[in-house]
């Protein structure tokens, strides 16, 4: 009798091990499976955000650039330098967004995305000014170093501003296009 009872014992811890083993894999599994899941449903916002942020690092070099060319190096006035620059950076990222960031989604028109895009950037260009001005005029900081400061605040502040808006307003997506293009003519002129 004995030694069934060890045999009985072996299967039976055996049988635990397996048991733990399994559920920890299944755990794993749940966890992964949850992953996935999550993965699946934001791959596009995820893809998005990454585009977007490489577009916006590329113009965030020729913005900043452009402006401390045009600051430190022709005397320009702090925002009228600004100015210049964003004009330009925004040109190249309206080209790069369109073609790359959002291709997917529906094309409104030339005009209607390229009229839209300078309008919400003009508002991120007002966001960027008012954090120079408030450097300069608020604080009294002028200088490269002040200069460059204002310029990282309105980029970070203007950054959520134009992803929010050109998701929405320009490079919308096929539903809104479609619902878009169903209304009448007058009243898409009144939104």
């Amino acid at each position: 009798m004995p030694i069934r009872d060890v045999a009985a014992g072996r299967a039976a811890r055996h049988a635990l091990r397996l048991s733990a083993r399994a559920r920890i894999h299944d755990g794993r599994s749940v966890l992964l499976k949850i992953i996935a899941s999550l993965y699946e449903r934001w791959r596009h916002l995820a893809h998005e955000l990454a585009k977007f942020g490489i577009v916006g690092a590329i113009n965030t070099v020729v913005d900043f650039g452009l402006a401390n060319l045009l600051y430190l190096g022709f005397g320009w006035p702090s925002l009228g330098a600004k100015t210049g620059s964003v004009a330009v950076a925004a040109t190249s990222s309206f080209f790069m967004n369109r073609h790359w960031t959002f291709r997917h989604r529906a094309r409104t028109g030339l005009r209607r995305e390229y009229t839209l895009f300078f309008l919400l950037n003009g508002v991120g260009l007002l966001i960027a000014n008012a954090c120079i001005l408030v450097v300069e005029r608020g604080f009294g900081k002028t200088g490269v170093v002040w200069f460059n400061v204002a310029q990282v605040a309105g980029l970070a502040l203007g950054m959520v501003f134009r992803f929010a808006t050109y998701k929405r307003f320009v490079f919308v997506s096929h539903e809104r296009a479609a619902a878009r293009s169903l209304q009448p003519a007058g009243s898409r002129a009144a939104r």
